[in-house]
């Protein structure tokens, strides 16, 4: 992210917000729909990260760090809207999975079922790790900043994910 711009969006500059939000908007829409499985949940987990980023910008210290804030932002987000939908009873598993973002080839259309069922199993907190890992392209330093935990958590979480996610794969096929 460019430095000035966000510096500008810190002292209250309306259209250099305006520029870092198309920079960064799909992206948390993505990493939102990654987590949560749901267009619509992503969607509002999206906005909210958007409305909090330009809320809480003039508190971020170092701009240089705008990026890793701005995951950590739609990650606590997905994270309310995820806990919304435990409060209404709804489960993830329930919704079928948004296809629209890509083309379904018959080749691949049973093994990306299988990986949808498979990453659904994964806790909440798993999935984020893999989504900012594979997804949003993240060193486990980048993500351990964006999350705030230890290096070490990150690792765990990955490793223990890809594990379940194997397992869950290798039951399929049985």
């Amino acid at each position: 992210m460019d430095r000035e711009l966000v510096e500008r969006a810190q002292q209250g500059d309306e259209s250099a917000y305006a520029a870092l939000a198309v920079r960064i908007a799909d992206r948390m829409y993505a990493v939102a729909h990654h987590i949560l499985r749901d267009t619509g949940r992503a969607e509002d987990a999206a906005q909210q990260a958007m409305i909090d980023i330009w809320r809480m910008l003039p508190q971020l210290k170092d701009p240089e760090r705008f990026q890793a804030w701005a995951y950590r932002i739609v990650v606590r987000a997905a994270y309310a809207e995820a806990g919304r939908q435990r409060l209404w009873g709804l489960r993830l598993a329930s919704v079928p999975p948004d296809r629209s973002f890509a083309p379904d080839h018959a080749a691949g259309v049973a093994v990306r079922d299988q990986l949808e069922r498979g990453f659904r199993r994964l806790p909440l907190e798993h999935r984020v790790v893999v989504v900012l890992k594979h997804f949003a392209g993240l060193s486990n330093e980048e993500i351990a900043d964006a999350l705030n935990i230890p290096e070490g958590t990150v690792r765990s979480r990955l490793h223990y994910s890809l594990r379940t996610l194997r397992a869950a794969l290798e039951a399929d096929a049985r």
